[in-house]
C-alpha cells in the first residue's frame, strides 16, 4: 500500500516545495520509502509501504530509457504470470517489483494494459515522449484516487490531504454534496465535499493528452449481471465458487512481510481465515478479533468458536488473537474523521480503525471479508426488499396509510432492537416502490432537511438526494428487483462507505488490507449466478454458506448478522453526552448557519428522552468535524 501524487503541464515550473509536501501529507499510507520525481510537464510523488519486493520497489519507477514513468497504490496479483509473458516477448526487468511490470505492460498494450491487470490499485503512467498521463483505477475502488482541475493543470492523490497542499487548491463547499451525505453518511462517487474535486470512479481510466489539453475519462469495467449461468446446477455452481474463493485466497497470501487476518463471528471472515490457514499450514495464521464491552455488540464468543473450528479443520495452526476495544474515544473519532478528508459517517470505522491499529503489532497485511454481502446478497435490506415485493401490488396511497400507521404503534428502541427492525420494513412498505430502497437507507430524510437546514444550507433542502440511486437506473441490467439491488451496492454503497471505509482505517495504521471476495473472478462468477442461489426464501449467502460446510457450522448459520457497529445512541446519552453537546451547539454548523439551533435542540432533546437519532446527531458532529478543519471553505 503506498500513496500516490502528482502535478501535470507544470509548463516548464518547478513544483518542488509543493509535491514534496503533498507526500509528506500521506506519509502515514508509507512510511517506509518515499521519492519524488520532475521532468519539464509534471511532478510525481510516493510514499512506499514496503510489502513486495521490498528492496528494489522504488517509486516513482522510470523506464531504462526514462520515457515513462509509472507511480501505483496497491498491489498487481498476477504480476508475476504477467512478467513472464512479457519476458518472453523481449522485455527485461530489473527488479521483482509489481509496478515494473506495469510500465512494460504500458509499453505493450498502452492504455489497454488496465484491462490486464488483477488486483487493487490506482496509479498513475506518464509517457515523456507522447506527453501522455494516465491515471487508473481498480475495478471496484478498492484504492483512491482524487483529482481537481486547475485551468490546464491536472493534480492528483491518494487522500484529500495531499491534494489539499497544492495552493490552487479549491476550497468551495459542494452543498447537494453534503444533502447526500446527511442522508447516506457518505459522499456519492465521483462527487466530494469539494465542488471542484472529484473521485475516478472504479473501473474507470482517465487520459490527459498535453499536447492539444485535450480530457477523457472511460469505463473499462463493470459487472455484468446481464448474462445468467442458468444451466449450472447448485451443486456444480456451490464446487466452482469454492474454487474462485480458494484461488482468491490464495492470490492474497503473496507477501514479504508478516501477514494475517480479521475474524469476527460471522461467515465471511470466517470463510478467508479458514481457508488462508489451510493454505498456509503448517506456518502460523494469525488471526485478530475485536471485542466490546456492550454485550450486544461483542462477537469474541463466536469469533473463539470459529477459531476452534478452522484450527480442528486447518490442523492446529491458527493463533487468534483478541483485544477489548474503547472506540467511545471522542479525541480518536476526530482523528479518524480527518483522516478521511470530507464527511464520512459511517461510525463502524472506529472500531476497525482499532482492530488494525491491533493487528499492526504483529503484521502489515490482512485479509478480511469485506465484499460478500454485495456479491452474495448478505444485507438484511436485500431480503426486507424481497417481503416488500409482496405488497407492491396495493396502490402506494394505501400501503402508505395502512403501514405508516402500523408503525406507528411500535416505540422506539433504536434501530438495532427487533421493534426498530419492524419499524423500518414497515416504512419501506409504505414508501413508493421507485424510492423505497433509499428511503430504507435515508439517515436524514427530506422533512427532518427542510426543518433543520439552516440559511447555509436551505437551497438543498428540497434537493432531493434519492436521485444517487434513481440516477443509475437506466444503467442497471439485472432483471430481478433484488439483484438489482445488489448491482446498486456495487455502484454506490461498495466505493462509497465499504471500501473507503476499509482504506483509510487501515492505511491510517499502515496496514495493507486485502479483499478475497473483490476478486474479479469472483465477483464476475457471483453477478452470473441466479438469484436464488444467493438469496433463497429466508437465508442470504446461501451458496456461499453451501460451499464451505466445515468451517459454516449451524451455530453460525443460524447467528443473527450484527455487523461491526458500534453503540453511538448510548454514548449520546452518556460517555459522550458533555462532548458531543458541545461540539453541536458551540460549533461552525450552529454559528454560521449550517443547522437552525431550535431545530437541532428539538432533536437533541428527543434523543436524550429516548427517542432515537443517534445518526443524525453524529452525522452533523463529522459535518462539524469537518468544517472545523476546513475554516476558509466558502
Amino acid at each position: 500500500m503506498c500513496a500516490i501524487s502528482g502535478i501535470v503541464n507544470t509548463h516548464g515550473r518547478s513544483y518542488s516545495e509543493i509535491i514534496t509536501a503533498m507526500m509528506n501529507s500521506q506519509q502515514h499510507r508509507g512510511p517506509d520509502d518515499c521519492g519524488v520525481f520532475e521532468c519539464e510537464d509534471a511532478a510525481f510523488a510516493h510514499c512506499r509501504l514496503s510489502v513486495i519486493s521490498r528492496e528494489d520497489g522504488h517509486q516513482p519507477m522510470i523506464s531504462d530509457n526514462g520515457r515513462i514513468v509509472v507511480i501505483l497504490n496497491g498491489e498487481i496479483y498476477n504480476f508475476r504470470q504477467l512478467r513472464t509473458k512479457l519476458s518472453e516477448n523481449g522485455h527485461k526487468f530489473l527488479s521483482n517489483s509489481d509496478t515494473e511490470v506495469l510500465i512494460h505492460l504500458y509499453e505493450s498494450f498502452g492504455s489497454e494494459c488496465i484491462s490486464r491487470l488483477d488486483g487493487m490499485f490506482a496509479f498513475a503512467i506518464f509517457d515523456r515522449l507522447k506527453r501522455r498521463l494516465l491515471l487508473g483505477r481498480d475495478r471496484l475502488g478498492q484504492k483512491p484516487l482524487l483529482y481537481f482541475m486547475d485551468g490546464d493543470t491536472l493534480v492528483f492523490a491518494s487522500e484529500f490531504s495531499g491534494l489539499q497542499q497544492h495552493p490552487a487548491f479549491p476550497y468551495e463547499l459542494d452543498k447537494e454534496a453534503v444533502s447526500n451525505f446527511m442522508s447516506l453518511q457518505y459522499v456519492p462517487q465521483p462527487d466530494t465535499a469539494f465542488r471542484n474535486v472529484r473521485k475516478l470512479p472504479p473501473g474507470h481510466i482517465m487520459e490527459l493528452d498535453l499536447e492539444n489539453g485535450n480530457i477523457s475519462i472511460r469505463c473499462y469495467w463493470q459487472a455484468d449481471f446481464s448474462i445468467k449461468n442458468s444451466n449450472l446446477n447448485m451443486d456444480s455452481a456451490t464446487a466452482k465458487l469454492r474454487t474462485l474463493v480458494e484461488k482468491a485466497v490464495e492470490k492474497r497470501l503473496y507477501s514479504d512481510v508478516p501477514l494475517g487476518t480479521f475474524l469476527s463471528g460471522g461467515v465471511d471472515s470466517c470463510i478467508v481465515t479458514g481457508i488462508a490457514a489451510k493454505l498456509m499450514y503448517p506456518r502460523p495464521c494469525d488471526t485478530f478479533t475485536a471485542a466490546f464491552s456492550a454485550a450486544a455488540y461483542d462477537e469474541r464468543d463466536a469469533a473463539r468458536r470459529s477459531a476452534e473450528i478452522i484450527n480442528q479443520v486447518s490442523g492446529g495452526n491458527l493463533r487468534h488473537h483478541e483485544r477489548e476495544i474503547q472506540p467511545d474515544d471522542f479525541a480518536i473519532a476526530e482523528k479518524l474523521a480527518a483522516h478521511f478528508g470530507e464527511p464520512f459517517a459511517d461510525a463502524s470505522a472506529l472500531p476497525l480503525y482499532l482492530l488494525c491499529n491491533f493487528a499492526k503489532e504483529k503484521i502489515s497485511v490482512a485479509l478480511c471479508g469485506d465484499g460478500a454481502d454485495e456479491i452474495f446478497a448478505g444485507y438484511e435490506r436485500y431480503l426486507a426488499m424481497r417481503y416488500a415485493e409482496k405488497v407492491y401490488w396495493m396502490p402506494q396511497t394505501a400501503r402508505k396509510f395502512i403501514f405508516n400507521s402500523i408503525a406507528s404503534l411500535f416505540p422506539e428502541h433504536g434501530e438495532r432492537s427487533r421493534c426498530g427492525r419492524i419499524k423500518r420494513l414497515l416504512k419501506l412498505f409504505a414508501s413508493p416502490e421507485r424510492v423505497g430502497y433509499f428511503n430504507l437507507l435515508d439517515r436524514c430524510p427530506g422533512h427532518i432537511k427542510r426543518e433543520l437546514f439552516g440559511p447555509q444550507l436551505e437551497e438543498v433542502a428540497n434537493f432531493d438526494s434519492s436521485q444517487c440511486f434513481t440516477s443509475l437506473d437506466w444503467e442497471l441490467i439485472a432483471k430481478d428487483r433484488v439483484e438489482k439491488l445488489e448491482e446498486l451496492d456495487l455502484r454506490t454503497y461498495l466505493p462509497g462507505d465499504i471500501l473507503p471505509k476499509a482504506d483509510i482505517s487501515s492505511m491510517a495504521n499502515a496496514l495493507e488490507l486485502r479483499s478475497p471476495f473483490l476478486d474479479t473472478a469472483v465477483v464476475e462468477f457471483a453477478s452470473r449466478l441466479p438469484m436464488k442461489y444467493k438469496l433463497s426464501a429466508k437465508r442470504r449467502k446461501y451458496i456461499l454458506c453451501a460451499a464451505f460446510p466445515e468451517f459454516i457450522t449451524p451455530e453460525l448459520l443460524n447467528r443473527p448478522k450484527r455487523g461491526f457497529g458500534v453503540p453511538i445512541a448510548g454514548w449520546l446519552r452518556d460517555s459522550w453526552k458533555d462532548v458531543a453537546y458541545d461540539k453541536l451547539f458551540n460549533s461552525r454548523i450552529v454559528a454560521d448557519g449550517f443547522v437552525r439551533k431550535n431545530a437541532l435542540e428539538k432533536y437533541w432533546q428527543l434523543h436524550q428522552e429516548g427517542r432515537d437519532f443517534s445518526y443524525l446527531l453524529w452525522n452533523l458532529i463529522v459535518l462539524e468535524f469537518f468544517l472545523e478543519r476546513n475554516k476558509n471553505l466558502r
